[in-house]
């Protein structure tokens, strides 16, 4: 943390795209480029992470911030294919894909939550996917990891960073594709990818707090990186309406 050091926060467009303004200094990347976003919405968004500090700056509670300055300075250096197969990568561990054969009432949990999604999307993709009590998982087909590659690939640049950064957060490509396509909000996406624990709490009970806070932080993240994604892929500018009485 740091003590906020700007009183103002404003957007300007500049040849680069959409900057943020801290009084009259334009806001750096960690490695000092200019903080140049491709659409007003999510500099609109950002502003508002940045407005919403109080006497201190927690750049912790700064997701849209981070995952802008990610894709700004790509400090992995990794290009789009790399991206994208990084993300996809996750399909042969997925968090919904791996179940219990015991206890049975946790098997029974896994079947009627995690099933509907996992056919959705092999609906939706035109794939299959499957599911495994074995310890090395399904066996996911290479044309169903290519179609999901080839899926990915109509995303640009920073809309991908943002996948694989929901998809990490969720472990799960199948929960990340439906938040994605709103086929899932973004609370049910978590309790699905918390499903095992979530059952463990319920039968031996939390940690006062510390659950919580866990579960919060996890759907801001989330939340965070599906909104980045939505704006980096959508129109770079909003359509302004004039206000009548």
């Amino acid at each position: 943390e740091r003590k906020r050091f700007y009183q103002n926060v404003s957007i300007s467009q500049g040849e680069g795209g959409f900057e943020i303004n801290l009084d009259h200094r334009k806001l750096k990347t960690p490695q000092a480029k200019l903080f140049a976003v491709p659409s007003e919405a999510l500099a609109i968004a950002v502003a508002t992470e940045w407005d919403s500090q109080r006497d201190t700056i927690k750049f912790y509670t700064m997701h849209l911030t981070t995952l802008c300055n990610t894709a700004l300075d790509n400090p992995t250096q990794r290009n789009k294919m790399q991206l994208i197969r990084a993300a996809v990568k996750f399909l042969e561990t997925d968090t919904v894909c791996y179940r219990v054969e015991e206890p049975p009432a946790l098997a029974e949990l896994q079947k009627n939550e995690w099933d509907p999604i996992v056919t959705w999307a092999e609906e939706r993709y035109n794939v299959a996917i499957g599911s495994s009590t074995s310890i090395l998982g399904p066996n996911i087909p290479a044309s169903t990891k290519e179609t999901f590659v080839s899926h990915l690939a109509s995303y640009n640049m920073w809309a991908l960073q943002g996948i694989e950064y929901v998809v990490t957060q969720l472990k799960s490509l199948i929960l990340s594709m439906g938040l994605i396509d709103r086929h899932i909000t973004v609370e049910r996406a978590v309790l699905l990818s918390r499903l095992e624990e979530e059952y463990q709490i319920q039968r031996w009970g939390n940690v006062e707090w510390a659950h919580d806070y866990d579960q919060c932080e996890l759907r801001a993240r989330v939340a965070a990186g599906t909104l980045f994604i939505h704006l980096c892929s959508e129109s770079s500018t909003v359509k302004h309406k004039l206000l009548q009485d």
